[in-house]
């Protein structure tokens, strides 16, 4: 963006507990003493509430921010609608629900000049973003950095790289977020995203490809720990925010805004990301999934995947959440007397798998990175011949798991399609071979 005049520099802070209070200031002295809104904020600043939940939401739950900002975030103009490019928001109704297990590879290469917001693409999802529930799957396919902000008033998007890092210039400050890690912006607030790969001989930079989870519903938080304790999974402490950087921009910004499923534009004569201070706990942030603490049996069999949740977006149903994200991270299996890739089952839940880097264990090949799988509610699935055949006959020694990781979006309703998605050309057409030659091996006892 021209003019950038980033009064910091580019920095990460542990946060002292997922969900807390927080705060941070560019400029000593920018944030107010024991009032959130006092008649004359420091430094001429503006105050200003940033709600993620509904006021009276419970203590526990309830999300917000207090911005102290050069110029408040409702001097703009009117915003008139633009182009929706690949983006698509629920209810999705241009098709019906599929029954079939589903495999992508990986999104093509983007024609250059294609930044995070134009290489968006949306998969599927479920639920109604104008009533806050349900979710989308996006992935994202970019060569360029973005010059425009935007913000999402639908939900929180989690993003996933896969290929490339991004620094995320958001409104409480900088986040770098890589492979192996995600980052959370939450709804509401604006970003733009820089690509960080160097460009090539060529002069073109190497794309940076993703996946994004668009929450509708209940903002992410970390799961309850049940039987398991006061440890494991992911540790609230691991999770870091940005330190308070802001622009100094006068000029024109271009400002797209989600709303309802249709982006709108405006131009300001101002950056947005103009922040100097803020508090509160409705901020942006990256956790590294390689710290996720990872449970399992020490005996025999498998316990559910539901102990792989990193994240988790309630319902009105207890333990019954609107999104699980889940990680299958570097790990032992020890299992005795146990099939240890993931088993045969069906699940009223609905699944969305992708892979970061490497393999998975349950599939020999066609499941790469950048790609994904779709297995809806009650679409049996499981390992692959080749991966049956050869778990069945390993020897049960202790095995380290470690050249893979893989996620998943897990949702309590079916995922249905987007039209470009149906008919992408880079589905994979004969996914259902892969559990072709499972021979019957029945031998009745006489």
């Amino acid at each position: 963006m021209s003019g950038d005049a980033r009064k910091t520099a580019e920095g990460l802070s542990y946060l002292s507990g997922f969900g807390n209070e927080h705060s941070s200031e560019a400029v000593p002295g920018a944030l107010p003493e024991g009032r959130n809104s006092p008649q004359r904020a420091p430094l001429g600043l503006y105050a200003e509430q940033l709600s993620g939940t509904a006021f009276t939401e419970p203590r526990a739950h309830n999300r917000r921010s207090w911005l102290y900002r050069i110029r408040p975030s409702a001097a703009h103009p009117a915003f008139t609608r633009t182009d929706n490019g690949a983006i698509r928001t629920a209810p999705f109704t241009e098709t019906v629900p599929d029954p079939n297990r589903l495999r992508w590879n990986p999104l093509p290469e983007p024609p250059a000049g294609t930044n995070f917001l134009g290489g968006l693409w949306t998969l599927g999802g479920n639920g109604d973003a104008a009533q806050r529930t349900g979710m989308a799957v996006h992935l994202y396919h970019a060569d360029t950095s973005m010059e425009r902000v935007f913000s999402n008033a639908d939900g929180e998007l989690l993003i996933v790289p896969e290929r490339g890092a991004l620094l995320l210039h958001t409104e409480f400050g900088l986040l770098r977020v890589a492979p192996s890690e995600v980052a959370l912006i939450p709804r509401g607030v604006r970003f733009r995203v820089e690509l960080l790969d160097s460009a090539d001989d060529g002069g073109r930079a190497p794309a940076a490809r993703g996946y994004v989870c668009e929450n509708y519903g209940a903002p992410f938080r970390l799961p309850d720990l049940g039987p398991i304790g006061a440890n494991g999974l992911a540790h609230a402490r691991d999770f870091r925010a940005p330190v308070a950087a802001y622009q100094d921009v006068e000029g024109p910004v271009e400002v797209v805004n989600k709303f309802c499923g249709n982006l709108w534009t405006a131009t300001y004569d101002h950056s947005p990301l103009d922040v100097v201070a803020w508090h509160g706990n409705h901020v942006p942030y990256v956790y590294d999934l390689r710290r996720f603490n990872v449970i399992g049996t020490i005996s025999y069999d498998h316990p559910d995947p539901s102990i792989f949740t990193v994240l988790t977006s309630p319902s009105d149903t207890p333990g019954l959440a609107g999104i699980d994200f889940v990680v299958f991270a570097p790990r032992w299996l020890v299992g005795e007397d146990t099939f240890r890739p993931p088993y045969f089952h069906r699940n009223v839940m609905s699944e969305y798998m992708g892979l970061v880097e490497g393999a998975y264990d349950a599939k020999a090949e066609g499941f790469v990175p950048g790609g994904g799988s779709l297995h809806n509610m009650m679409s049996a699935h499981g390992p692959d011949r080749e991966t049956f055949d050869r778990a069945s006959a390993a020897e049960l020694a202790p095995q380290k798991v470690d050249d893979g990781l893989a996620f998943m979006f897990e949702t309590r309703w079916p995922v249905t399609l987007t039209p470009h998605a149906a008919g992408a050309e880079h589905l994979q057409r004969g996914y259902d071979g892969v559990w072709q030659g499972l021979e019957r091996h029945f031998r009745p006892l006489r």
